[in-house]
């Protein structure tokens, strides 16, 4: 996915295994390897089958650039590889064999609509760079940057509707609604840490974990799951989407802009308060009006990121994302054993232990 070779996201999947006291199980996820090559699309190309559909779908060579610029391998390609876990653990669940069509479809999808919102977080960010480079905006005007986010969405509209599913199109949509009211809710503050925190964990599930856990819901009902089974995908996605997110905003603290790819300490210079600022605030009330101007006045940055070391907000933090993995792996769990449920339990272990 995202450009990357079937054996390369194999290697992947086998590096995961590094992780936590998986190594056990590394023979059986290597065995649902052998299976994750028929999974993925075949080319010699930089391009595989998502970005030809982006290609093949418009003749401006400019459009092309700029819609394809992230497919290139770099990316960590956590949302297809979840799905195509998830798939082939509940078609496994279900005694079917094969990965269906469709299924495979959905993963290309939501690294599609992944995609397009790392553009359109580009230009109303302003950042400089991404996964090592220079990010989007730096290289193209915002107009044409930002059309390419929605050319994205639209290639990716166009392979939901193919699907001919009106539960699953339902469901995908439902990520792009989320998307754009997560944004809507990151320019917003509230007054009371209360309000303060419920309201950045409601924004992190619209932006991050919401797309990670409807595609794993399509996948489950395209198998044919019941409600029960199909939720069971939902909150595996949502809990390892909110982790992943909660582990982003740490690393933000803590890694190097050279392992991250991109700039550190970027959330506080966007004026933004993460979980770590807010479990901080609990010891340094002095937080509050900072989070309130949006840490623009001189030294508030600086400030904020000494407090949030000397508090426990980073283990908060962690200990949060660690409970959503633990809670992750328990929905994994209740699953036929395979070596696709092992999988998903080697993401969640991944996600908690990941450095970037």
């Amino acid at each position: 996915m995202a450009c990357i070779g079937s054996g390369r996201l194999c290697a992947r999947v086998e590096k995961l295994c590094q992780f936590g006291h998986f190594t056990q199980v590394r023979r059986k996820v290597s065995t649902a390897c052998v299976r994750f090559r028929q999974d993925i699309p075949q080319s010699g190309s930089t391009l595989v089958q998502h970005c030809q559909e982006l290609v093949r779908n418009t003749s401006q060579e400019e459009l092309k650039t700029i819609a394809t610029y992230y497919f290139d391998g770099q990316g960590k390609a956590l949302r297809p590889m979840v799905a195509i876990l998830m798939a082939r653990a509940i078609n496994y669940h279900k005694e079917r064999s094969d990965l269906l069509a469709s299924q495979r479809q959905v993963a290309m999808i939501a690294e599609m609509i992944h995609s397009a919102s790392l553009i359109h977080d580009d230009v109303i960010d302003q950042s400089d760079f991404r996964r090592g480079k220079p990010s989007v905006n730096v290289l193209w005007n915002h107009k044409k940057v930002t059309m390419a986010g929605d050319f994205i969405l639209a290639i990716a509209s166009m392979m939901i509707a193919r699907l001919r599913n009106d539960d699953v199109t339902l469901t995908l949509s439902q990520v792009v609604t989320d998307l754009v009211q997560g944004e809507f809710m990151q320019l917003g503050s509230k007054e009371t840490e209360n309000e303060r925190f419920a309201h950045y964990l409601t924004k992190t599930y619209r932006k991050t974990a919401s797309l990670i856990a409807n595609s794993a819901k399509a996948v489950a009902m395209l198998a044919g799951a019941d409600d029960h089974l199909a939720d069971v995908a939902f909150q595996y996605g949502r809990n390892v989407g909110l982790a992943f997110q909660l582990v982003d905003d740490l690393l933000d603290f803590v890694s190097s802009s050279a392992a991250m790819g991109k700039p550190t300490a970027a959330d506080l210079k966007l004026g933004l308060a993460t979980a770590p600022v807010l479990f901080a605030c609990e010891r340094y009330p002095e937080l509050n009006p900072m989070i309130m101007r949006r840490f623009q006045e001189p030294g508030d940055v600086e400030k904020a990121f000494e407090f949030v070391h000397k508090s426990q907000g980073l283990e908060q933090t962690r200990f949060l994302a660690k409970k959503h993995c633990v809670e992750a792996a328990r929905l994994a769990q209740s699953l036929a054993e395979s070596p696709y449920q092992k999988g998903l339990l080697v993401v969640s272990d991944f996600v908690i232990n990941r450095m970037k």
